[in-house]
């Protein structure tokens, strides 16, 4: 991915999931954004953003963190928001067997005593393989690898839900349901 497409994507990620106040805007309930009133206002506090740039944002991003609306008006954040509870109207699945974590070990000591947490997020974000946990926990020095059963979460009366780009989203993972390396 070109410069100016991991600069667009990196101001979309903040816009769309953290802070859209920072363009003067607001999310709706369900976390979307008009996409021309988003283009308009990214450009006048100086972000140079065209439809065109958008688009191709959306469709090449690794990770497929965004979405477009069915009426292709809209786009939201697949997973990730911090600014506030964002209805994603996702339903409640079963998980696979296990679900993996990545993190890094400074957070170990505060997992062990209190599980996975969503903190400022609005869920826990899972993986449903090791090598992509991995990569997560890289962002942050040597990945470390935790298994989640989530399949016995489940049936212990948590919900799962996977987000439209495949990380799976729980409220929390207690410690019961945790394996370490």
């Amino acid at each position: 991915m070109d410069k100016n497409l991991i600069t667009t994507s990196k101001f979309l990620s903040l816009v769309l999931r953290h802070k859209p106040d920072v363009i003067g805007m607001q999310l709706d309930p369900d976390g979307w954004l008009e996409i021309n009133e988003l283009i308009e206002n990214a450009n006048r506090h100086g972000n140079d953003i065209s439809l065109e740039l958008l688009h191709e944002v959306v469709a090449t991003n690794d990770k497929q963190r965004f979405a477009l609306s069915d009426d292709g008006l809209r786009i939201r954040a697949n997973q990730g928001h911090s600014v506030r509870q964002v209805n994603l109207n996702l339903s409640p699945m079963v998980p696979p067997n296990q679900l993996f974590h990545g993190t890094v070990a400074q957070f170990l000591p505060s997992i062990h005593a209190n599980g996975l947490l969503k903190r400022s997020r609005n869920h826990v974000h899972l993986s449903s393989d090791r090598a992509t946990a991995s990569k997560v926990g890289m962002r942050r020095g040597k990945p470390i690898i935790l298994t989640i059963l989530s399949v016995a979460m489940h049936d212990a009366g948590h919900h799962f839900f996977l987000s439209a780009n495949q990380v799976w989203l729980t409220d929390s993972v207690p410690i019961d349901f945790l394996e370490f390396p």
